[in-house]
């Protein structure tokens, strides 16, 4: 009978600069060998678990959750939970550990693993030297009490040429102390061919090149994985240590699979539950969204949304973001809903999004569909210098062990990967930086010798050769964690039981371990807290015109479809406006010529590289235009495609597509979408590429037909866009345009205080307020304020005049709110005051410098000699 071994000492990529492969590939190859099952144990952190443990299911093994515990007094521990509980006890004690620690390190004593241990099984690492094996004593005397049967000593044959009488020292050692030793092959790659990467990870983390590296290298590549025979034969005078690891494995039945994740559930009124005032809080939202009454298909949209609302058990998650939207306009918050969420009618009653969706028909199933079982994602944008008040009351309402900011893995991208490897192979910069440009857009595999050459460097040299193999292995590796950009997870238990809790590098901040792809495989539900600078600006302008011309405006009363403003919008006069500033959407507006809400949407939508990529941009105007006949292949892709001309804009489209013409499973389509909203990761799109044009012909549509559909959709791997996100970029679009065609000085005055955001630098801003007419008055010490205000003019007709603040003065940002520094720093014929407390004048653009005289300064050039 073959022997079993179970690997209980694997670190993988997730303990940053130290493990030579990802967690996917350590799975497969311990299916592949045979183990009986894999621990992953990083290094006092759970950040690759879950890949793990979703790679593991994968492969067919199976998975130890654990952690490698580095002590500040004591040996490191491999521990392993046994249930639940303990795994909770865990996720607790890592992040007891890092939150006393700056961001991305941990601190831990032994008292602190004798306070959160039971339930776990621990492995003592005894040091390299045996002479030091001594060091050990206090850890075990301390240990031994509690744990008993279940404390471990470990011991490894790593090739050092003395194996054999370390295991034997090791064995009497263990003996002496009544602990029994077990077998580890202290992991680092799922192969030795990884030893280079491993070195390259050594010198990157040692600040070191690999010919000054030394004694911090391992000695050889054995820290792979091995089969059961090969591990059993290097302990064959200790079969013990070999069958230890089985006990182990067979004693730790935790599985992430255990994880239930429970929302907390907002206080409700006595006698009712969250379902309940979900449906009481839709319908006072529906008469104040539709006074004159609610329309009967909306009424029916609302009542199929809340029975899957009912059936799936979110209405607690409703009621939280309604909450959160509350609170932010009780502060005078300006927010809005993005993305899914202007699919929900219930989050349009509920003032969660400002989109009607009743004027899209889009598909409330791509917010929340009970084929796809997976929770529900809403993003909801704030003004971008008052968001940080929406987190902290988040922080505040349900405490820092229920809620947490989602973590980014930031990987090692192309140019980072040449970068650090070409500084350790101990290349030149110039040749570095030539190496970045030659790989400059292009992937791996379409680098040539000749591209190389070019480049100026020998595509023969071994230097060269090796700096770009290992840098094609390191592309795609974590590299640390950084902090979502809005992500929250909020728990009704303790989050830090779920998943460990670290501080992040801005004050007041702490974020768990893991990333959203992370929580949707766990099914654990986030909100994303954004922040957007439009809004701010968009506020300030609605507080302008409120103050100066006594009007009072929301993102949802504003007046619709106005003609005059989609006049300027053709005549791409959009200057400041959201969205379609661009010099791109600015050619493209006058082509597309939009008359309608809808023809936002797609104007958002088409200048992207997907459809740039994917041929739909060209296809689409020529239609538009009736140069082109419009044709469907099918009724039912007509049904897809009408509202777009038979043009696939939307990612929404092709889930349609896949679907109707393909024959894809909503769960398919699912997946196909998840991959076309990977950034970065073009190459994912092609797996479904021979099942999308199988499907096709096998319901009778011509090949040439499913390889263009493909083709388009492949281009949505390269930035596709959801109409769900167009549709409320749309109205901000229509908003902010509509605010420059009425109220020009309000919204120049709102731009200037808003700095800096967009396009164009203030003195453009300028230069198009003045082009429309507005009055642009200069610094008065007298009457000039912090920000840019409006004055009144002698001639009423005349919108307000602009008056330019004096600069505050120079230096950092301040707490959340605190006005930007450059703010208030406005150009051309608006003369600059930077103030008695300022310190050097600012440069012109050009190189020359602002003159201060007092309260009076040279303009800044104008917008043409910016080059703009």
């Amino acid at each position: 009978m073959p022997p079993r071994y179970a690997e209980l000492q694997v670190t993988s990529n997730f303990s940053f600069l130290r493990g030579a492969s990802h967690p996917e590939e350590l799975a497969a190859t311990a299916a592949a060998l045979g183990l009986h099952a894999i621990a992953v144990t990083d290094r006092n952190t759970l950040a690759g678990v879950v890949r793990a443990h979703d790679a593991a299911k994968q492969a067919g093994v199976r998975l130890l959750v654990g952690a490698r515990l580095d002590l500040d007094d004591a040996p490191s521990l491999l521990a392993f939970p046994t249930d639940r509980a303990a795994y909770g006890r865990l996720s607790r004690l890592i992040s007891l550990g890092r939150r006393r620690a700056p961001k991305g390190e941990c601190r831990l004593m032994l008292a602190d693993v004798l306070d959160h241990g039971d339930g776990h099984i621990l492995v003592v690492l005894p040091p390299p030297e045996p002479a030091a094996l001594a060091t050990c004593d206090p850890a075990l005397e301390a240990l031994e009490p509690r744990f008993r049967k279940r404390l471990y000593l470990a011991a490894s044959a790593l090739y050092h040429g003395d194996d054999g009488r370390r295991l034997a020292e090791l064995a009497a050692f263990a003996s002496a102390r009544g602990v029994p030793l077990v077998a580890t092959n202290d992991v680092h790659a799922h192969g030795p061919h990884r030893r280079p990467l491993q070195d390259a990870l050594t010198c990157i983390r040692e600040h070191c090149t690999i010919t000054g590296a030394g004694f911090r290298l391992y000695a050889n590549a054995e820290r792979h994985l091995k089969a059961p025979a090969e591990m059993a034969r290097l302990f064959r005078d200790h079969p013990g240590a070999i069958a230890r690891t089985v006990e182990i494995a067979d004693a730790c039945r935790f599985s992430l699979d255990e994880l239930r994740y429970e929302y907390p559930v907002d206080p409700v009124p006595v006698g009712s539950t969250p379902q309940q005032e979900l449906e009481r809080l839709t319908r006072i939202g529906a008469g104040e969204r539709y006074p004159e009454g609610v329309p009967v298909n909306v009424l029916g949209q609302i009542e199929h949304e809340l029975a899957l609302i009912d059936q799936l058990a979110f209405a607690p998650y409703f009621l939280t973001v309604h909450d959160i939207v509350r609170f932010a306009r009780g502060r005078g918050i300006l927010c809005q809903g993005r993305g899914s969420a202007a699919n929900s009618a219930v989050c349009f009653c509920l003032g969660i999004t400002a989109v009607d969706p009743a004027h899209l028909e889009v598909l409330f199933e791509r917010f929340i569909s009970a084929a796809r079982n997976e929770p529900p994602d809403i993003d909801v944008d704030f003004e971008h210098e008052r968001r940080e008040e929406v987190i902290q009351y988040v922080y505040e309402k349900y405490g820092r062990e229920r809620a947490g900011m989602t973590a980014t893995v930031i990987c090692y991208r192309t140019k980072s990967a040449l970068r650090e490897v070409g500084k350790v192979m101990g290349l030149s910069e110039d040749s570095i930086v030539a190496l970045q440009k030659a790989f400059w857009r292009r992937s791996w595999d379409e680098m040539t010798p000749a591209d190389i050459r070019e480049a100026g460097l020998d595509p023969g040299n071994r230097t060269v050769r090796m700096v770009i193999g290992l840098a094609a292995q390191l592309h795609g590796f974590p590299r640390h964690l950084s902090q979502h950009t809005g992500g929250m997870v909020i728990t009704r238990s303790p989050l830090d039981e779920v998943v460990p809790i670290e501080n992040a590098a801005m004050e007041d901040r702490t974020v768990i371990e893991w990333d959203k792809d992370d929580l949707d495989a766990l099914g654990i539900l986030k909100i994303d807290l954004l922040g957007l600078g439009m809004l701010s600006c968009i506020r300030k302008s609605f507080a302008l015109i409120e103050r100066h011309h006594g009007r009072s405006l929301t993102l949802a009363t504003l007046p619709a479809e106005d003609p005059a403003v989609y006049d300027m919008l053709c005549r791409a006069d959009s200057v400041g406006v959201f969205q379609v500033e661009s010099r791109a959407q600015m050619t493209m507006l006058p082509r597309l010529k939009p008359r309608c809400f809808y023809d936002l949407v797609i104007e958002v939508a088409i200048v992207r590289p997907g459809p740039i990529q994917g041929d739909m941009v060209h296809p689409y105007l020529r239609r538009r235009q009736g140069l082109e006949t419009v044709t469907y292949p099918t009724p039912e892709l007509e049904q897809v495609l009408g509202r777009t001309l038979g043009v696939p804009l939307f990612q929404e489209q092709a889930m349609r597509i896949a679907i109707v013409a393909a024959g894809f499973t909503p769960g398919e389509a699912d997946a196909l979408r998840r991959t076309m909203a990977r950034f970065g990761r073009h190459g994912d799109i092609k797996r479904f590429r021979d099942k999308f044009i199988a499907g096709m012909l096998a319901r009778g549509y011509d090949g040439a037909l499913a390889e263009a559909c493909f083709r388009q959709i492949e281009g949505f791997a390269g930035y596709g866009f959801p109409e769900s996100h167009a549709a409320s970029f749309a109205l901000l679009v229509y908003v902010s345009a509509w605010l420059k065609c009425h109220y020009p000085a309000a919204f120049a005055c709102a731009l200037l205080n808003c700095q800096p955001m967009g396009f164009y630098a203030p003195a453009q801003i300028v230069a198009d307020a003045r082009r429309h007419g507005v009055e642009v008055r200069p610094v008065d010490v007298n009457l000039s304020d912090w920000d840019c205000t409006l004055e009144p003019v002698a001639v009423p007709p005349h919108p307000p005049a602009s008056r330019a603040p004096p600069s505050p003065p120079l230096g950092g940002e301040g707490k959340a709110g605190a006005p930007s520094p450059l703010r208030g720093v406005h150009g051309d014929q608006v003369r600059l005051a930077l103030g008695e407390r300022a310190k050097p004048p600012l440069p012109r653009p050009g190189g020359e410098r602002v003159g201060v005289r007092g309260n009076i300064s040279e303009p800044w050039p104008s917008a043409s000699a910016c080059g703009r």
